[in-house]
């Protein structure tokens, strides 16, 4: 299989899974506007629908293959900043610890496979 098409794989997936994800946000905002304001997120429904918008335009960029350092780059944002306030292992206990931290970690793996997708 030609590199190209390896690559091209490789952005329909994250880029999906991110398309995907902001869609849901949005059909179940309620829930999640009611998880962020329990974690003391700042103006819970404007950041939800933000970031959700976020996901799904950005992700659908990479997804057709526009402006893909563009998309990529809000993505490796939006989850960089998702990843410091959401999942903040260093400030629970066991065993949620572990979990929250091993969630971290995958993103911080997805926002190298969004640098590789903006890059190629």
């Amino acid at each position: 299989m030609p590199v190209q098409m390896i690559q091209a794989v490789g952005a329909l997936l994250i880029g999906g899974v991110f398309v995907f994800a902001g869609i849901e946000h949005f059909l179940r905002f309620e829930a999640m506007r009611d998880y962020l304001a329990a974690q003391k997120f700042p103006a819970p429904a404007l950041m939800l629908a933000a970031g959700s918008a976020v996901e799904i335009v950005a992700g659908f960029l990479l997804v057709i293959g526009m402006a893909r350092l563009f998309a990529a780059v809000a993505l490796v944002l939006f989850t960089l900043a998702t990843n410091l306030m959401l999942l903040r292992f260093w400030a629970t206990a066991e065993p949620e610890r572990q979990v929250l931290r091993n969630a971290f970690l995958i993103n911080i793996a997805v926002i190298g496979g969004l640098l590789l997708a903006g890059t190629v």
